[in-house]
């Protein structure tokens, strides 16, 4: 498989496929993210996809998924998208399950009827950022989005009938605006009704505006305790009812992974404990991206 670049991709698509299709993110303004700082975006040529499909019918053909990369395929046009998802149907015939991270706006380009079409040709899965449901977070951190913004494009892909994951970001509002950005993010949340929840733990980058933000001392970045505050408002503030939450990232001082709001008693009990010094943390060694 040829790969332009380091290719990411949610945890839970560990054992896909991955098919990039597009290089970098058609944003790319994010100050806490570095994942594509050194790419230009651009979207791959047929030529290039149509080679790691072959690849991919040769030496993967036990595998029933495929996660479409870079940060944001779904930005492609629906003519490109749906030529693609038939090919990957020919061409790889055992997929059954096609993933892509796609933005707010990348989703608000599309209408419901063509969401529907893509749902229709295989397309199981989108994995959102919301980051954070405070618009002041959102606007210094440069997402591009508010959280109305979101919120809609959350509503489209509801009803579309197309699996959501929002990820969120602890620790975005930094220590001025931490439980702010906790209790609007949770509210925000319930909004989407996502059926995933996938929460991590800010780690600034060296290199990205947000990191040198942090050095200069113009950013103060939430402690461990600061950070499981943030993480039970959060968590407090969301009501929706069957949506697996997520907080078991390499990033998270505390793992924590159960389905709201049938768990929500006992997560919020598990974080108790931890801040009462029961639950021991995961090193800072150990937190990784």
């Amino acid at each position: 498989m040829n790969y332009d670049g380091d290719i990411i991709r949610p945890p839970s698509e560990a054992d896909s496929i991955i098919l990039q299709v597009t290089v970098g993110c058609s944003h790319n303004h994010c100050t806490f993210c570095g994942a594509y700082k050194d790419k230009q975006f651009r979207i791959c040529s047929d030529v290039e996809v149509n080679e790691n499909i072959a690849f991919a019918a040769r030496y993967c053909s036990r595998q029933p998924k495929v996660f479409l990369a870079d940060g944001d395929a779904l930005i492609l046009s629906q003519r490109r998208l749906t030529a693609l998802f038939r090919r990957i149907r020919i061409k790889l015939p055992q997929v059954r399950r096609i993933s892509l991270y796609g933005n707010a706006k990348a989703i608000r380009s599309k209408s419901l009827e063509q969401l529907r079409e893509l749902k229709e040709l295989g397309l199981d899965r989108i994995y959102m950022g919301l980051e954070s449901g405070n618009d002041e977070v959102l606007t210094r951190v440069r997402k591009g989005e508010n959280a109305a913004s979101m919120i809609s494009a959350a509503h489209k892909v509801g009803q579309a009938g197309i699996f959501l994951s929002v990820t969120v970001l602890l620790g975005l509002g930094g220590m001025v605006q931490s439980l702010e950005h906790a209790r609007a993010t949770g509210m925000a949340l319930s909004k989407m009704a996502p059926r995933q929840i996938a929460a991590l733990t800010l780690m600034p980058l060296t290199g990205t505006p947000l990191g040198e933000e942090v050095a200069k001392g113009d950013f103060l970045l939430p402690d461990a305790l600061s950070m499981l505050k943030e993480l039970k408002e959060m968590v407090t503030c969301i009501n929706c009812d069957k949506v697996q939450f997520m907080a078991n990232h390499a990033s998270n001082y505390l793992p924590i992974s159960g389905r709201l709001g049938r768990d929500k008693d006992a997560i919020l009990t598990t974080i108790d404990q931890a801040m009462n010094g029961r639950i021991a943390l995961t090193p800072e060694v150990y937190r990784a991206l």
